[in-house]
């Protein structure tokens, strides 16, 4: 009996100081643990949050949370560990060499991972908007993390990779609500200008669709090689920028035929000139030698 009491001592001795050592470690340690779950939960729910607020497509949702998620539990967990003493510089490099392996593997796919997540965070663009981005022109159909999907004039569908479009310039047709309505038409030399203008002036202030204010206006912008360049601007609201762009230019053919204002196509004056009259030949003479 006697021994074992003293076996219990001794080890109590042994232990007593560890436990008065890494205990209170160990305690701050699962404290930290758990009130920064609690925190990465709430942040992620806000990331969450902040995403449909901006109109984010739902498919995102998930996987954003999942990610910024996932990557704070284990920077938690790293630091959790150091908190109780284990060495995490081998932890760090480990997961620094399997970032480094991934990313070369996936360096395309990356780009187009972050430029995903900068047309979501700045919204250049939103879907249902008019852009033309890459060489393409089309409507916003979706957004996804790693491409854009365009719907083209003719039906088609473009998908655009978001690294390339993110980094490229972007015309964004639909952001503002009013645009300026640009109507070039070429009239004769031998023409009124004036005659013109006021026809043109006059189809803008009938067409109900025109704003009053900006004021239209009819510019004569450029002599050409057959024609003078005349430019009716005037501005109409998004939605009916190419129903007055059409119209009014059917309407101004219309009117410039019954007005006898002619539309001239490229022509040239070729210039024929005579020959010149060949120069008379002279005979031949022939020459003697006496032997």
């Amino acid at each position: 009996m006697d021994d074992m009491i003293i076996q219990l001592e001794e080890l109590q001795d042994a232990w007593l100081p560890l436990v008065m050592q890494y205990g209170s470690q160990v305690l701050l340690a699962l404290v930290t643990l758990f009130i920064g779950w609690w925190i990465i939960g709430r942040l992620t729910s806000g990331v969450q949050a902040l995403m449909e607020k901006r109109s984010v497509d739902r498919t995102l949702h998930g996987f954003v949370g999942a990610l910024v998620g996932i990557g704070l539990k284990v920077l938690l967990l790293i630091s959790v560990a150091g908190m109780i003493g284990i060495e995490t510089t081998s932890f760090i490099a480990l997961i620094g060499a399997a970032g480094l392996a991934v990313g070369l593997a996936l360096q395309g796919s990356l780009a187009n991972f972050a430029g995903g997540m900068l047309i979501i965070m700045l919204r250049p663009f939103r879907a249902g908007e008019f852009i033309e981005a890459q060489g393409v022109m089309g409507t916003v159909d979706s957004i996804q993390i790693f491409h854009t999907v365009l719907k083209t004039a003719d039906n088609k569908t473009v998908i655009v990779p978001n690294g390339s479009l993110s980094n490229g310039n972007i015309i964004n047709y639909s952001r503002q609500p009013t645009r300026r309505v640009d109507l070039n038409i070429g009239i004769g030399y031998d023409d009124d200008v004036k005659k013109a203008r006021q026809i043109l002036l006059g189809l803008a202030a009938a067409d109900e669709r025109v704003l009053k204010d900006p004021e239209a206006a009819v510019w004569l912008v450029a002599l050409g090689d057959s024609s003078v360049n005349l430019s009716l601007r005037m501005w109409a609201n998004n939605a009916d920028y190419w129903g007055v762009f059409w119209d009014i230019q059917e309407l101004a053919k219309e009117h410039f035929d019954r007005e006898g204002i002619t539309i001239p196509f490229p022509q040239r004056t070729l210039h024929v000139m005579a020959p010149a009259p060949a120069a008379a030949a002279k005979p031949e003479t022939a020459t003697a030698t006496a032997d």
